[in-house]
Order: structure tokens, then sequence, then C-alpha cells
């Protein structure tokens, strides 16, 4: 434990999601002993974030204007509609140059233990999305751990509409990884999921 303001630094920072105790204090230490560090630069950053940031209003994704830039973009098909958890999985996406559809971010995923049901979800405007018929595809690409898969589960019963084709982005083993230290819910995905191999 520090004194004062220190402390109080460290357990701000320590609220952040994925910085423990230990990455709290380097991170303080850090801004504290770098002289060249621009705290005020640090300061304005987070406070433009909080005035300017929004989500999307079509797809929840985020953005500084009112539709995002993947929403305005006529370049992309509006046939497909990529379902996310979280913003930063459209990222993710991305990144691969895959995808040339359309998105919608749920806000994050079903969790019973955590009080979080659909309704405390985006499923009413994904399913305002689709009444117009112009998506023949909904691909759920919801992280692969209990609550992601509760969050399929419950899209696959929600989206069973006539001519409306549902599908789950392919799970199973990672590329350099071995056999041996496969979870049996991986193994049985990867299973499942197995290809024919062309000649």
């Amino acid at each position: 434990m520090y004194d004062g303001i220190v402390q109080e630094l460290i357990d701000e920072l320590g609220r952040l999601p994925g910085i423990g105790p230990k990455s709290a204090q380097r991170i303080a230490f850090h801004i504290l002993q770098t002289e060249s560090f621009d705290v005020t630069r640090l300061s304005e950053v987070l406070r433009e974030v909080r005035d300017k940031v929004r989500f999307c209003s079509i797809c929840g994704n985020v953005t500084e204007s009112e539709t995002c830039s993947i929403c305005r973009d006529p370049r992309r098909s509006h046939a497909t509609i990529c379902v996310v958890e979280e913003a930063k999985d459209v990222v993710a996406i991305e990144r691969t140059r895959e995808f040339k559809g359309l998105y919608h971010v749920l806000g994050g995923a079903i969790s019973p233990i955590d009080g979080i049901g659909p309704d405390d979800l985006r499923m009413k405007q994904l399913v305002a999305r689709l009444a117009d018929g112009t998506v023949t595809e909904v691909i759920i690409a919801t992280d692969p751990n209990l609550e992601g898969e509760a969050t399929a589960t419950y899209l696959t019963r929600l989206l069973n509409y006539p001519g409306l084709r549902v599908t789950r982005l392919a799970s199973g083993l990672p590329v350099g990884g071995d056999l041996e230290y496969a979870d049996e819910v991986t193994l049985g995905r990867a299973f499942e999921g197995r290809r024919l191999v062309e000649n």
C-alpha cells in the first residue's frame, strides 16, 4: 500500500478490465517516472472519448457519428449480418478482410449468473433489421464460451425465419496447437466442423 494519491491512481487503474494489481502498479509508476509521459494529453483523450464517442444507431458499433463507417459504406453487402458480442469483435473480424457484410453488436452475451438476459442485449434491434427481408444470412460470431454458446443458441431459435440462413462461425483446433492439449469441447467442435479434403 502506498500513501495517498499514488494508491488512488493504482486503485483507479486496477478497476479497468484486464488490469490486475501488479499491472496497475506498473502503469502508475510508469506515469510517475517517465517525464515525457503526457498526462494532460491522456486526460484530454479520455474526456474526448467520453464526450464524442457513441454507439451506431444501426449496428451498435462505436462511432463519433450517428452511424459508423461500416454501416455508411455503400460497398458493404446488406444481405449478410454478422452478430458479435462487443465492438472490439468487429475490429478482430475486420482485420481478416474476409467479411464484406454488415455487423450487429449485441453489447454482451446472455449470462444468468451476471443477471444478463436477452432483454438486456440488442436483440430487438437485430429482429427489426431483418423485417424488410433484405438480409438473407445471419452469421453468429459470439465467443466460444458458455455465455457465447447460450447467446448463439438463443439467437438460433429467435431467428427461425423462412428464407433466412443462420450460420455459426466454425471453431476447433488452433493452427500451431497440439492435439494432446486441446480440451474436449474444442476437440469435439473440430470433429463437428471437419471438411472434405480436396485432391
